[in-house]
């Protein structure tokens, strides 16, 4: 069935999957929230693991790069989808805490910014991945340029290390899972910067 549908049209298939499969956690946690199954604290419960899921998909878009490198698999033809999703996970993660929780009272919002260091950290991710997910499409990609949509979006990895440290400091208790993400987090940009480095360094040899 799938022989006689272009390469294109396959890519966009999985990309609509993607999404399907990606929006169900977010989907079901909300319907938990409906019939009241999310435990003793809903609201802690929901803003949580909206969070996690943005944080997920942030360590898959990082991911990507490694996965073909180092196995040859080459998915970056899902990179922007998996990072939209990390965006909008994001963004129901902020709202719930903006409109369930803190219900728009933006002095208070504003006040827990300062003084709560999660808060920080998290609102610098969030930040940072607006420009990233508004610029992710072609014509944005044409519009910049090559290389400046390159230096821009390069800011996912102080939002992804942002996002780490935020889930960190979220678990005060410090359990094992947050240590999890921010060794992998920490893996992946490690990865990264000896990639770069090593590019350097064949560059100069080369040109010696």
């Amino acid at each position: 069935m799938m022989k006689g549908i272009s390469a294109t049209a396959r890519v966009r298939i999985a990309r609509v999957a993607i999404y399907g499969i990606g929006f169900a956690p977010a989907a079901w946690t909300f319907y938990l929230g409906v019939i009241d199954q999310l435990g003793a604290d809903p609201m802690k419960t929901l803003e949580q693991t909206l969070g996690l899921w943005a944080l997920r998909f942030l360590i898959v878009t990082l991911a990507i790069t490694p996965v073909r490198d180092l196995f040859g698999l080459n998915l970056l033809r899902y990179r922007r989808t998996v990072g939209l999703l990390c965006f909008y996970y994001a963004l129901m993660h902020l709202l719930t805490y903006v409109v369930l929780d803190q219900g728009l009272d933006f002095a208070a919002i504003w006040a827990d910014i300062l003084k709560r260091p999660y808060i920080t950290v998290g609102m610098l991710s969030f930040v940072i991945l607006v420009p990233l997910a508004l610029t992710s499409s072609n014509m944005m990609i044409r519009y910049l340029g090559g290389p400046a949509w390159n230096r821009l979006h390069r800011w996912v990895y102080l939002a992804a290390a942002a996002a780490a440290v935020h889930y960190l400091l979220v678990v005060k208790s410090w359990p094992m899972e947050p240590l999890v993400y921010f060794a992998i987090v920490t893996t992946l940009l490690a990865y990264r910067l000896f990639k770069r480095l090593r590019g350097r360094r064949r560059s100069r040899l080369a040109s010696a």
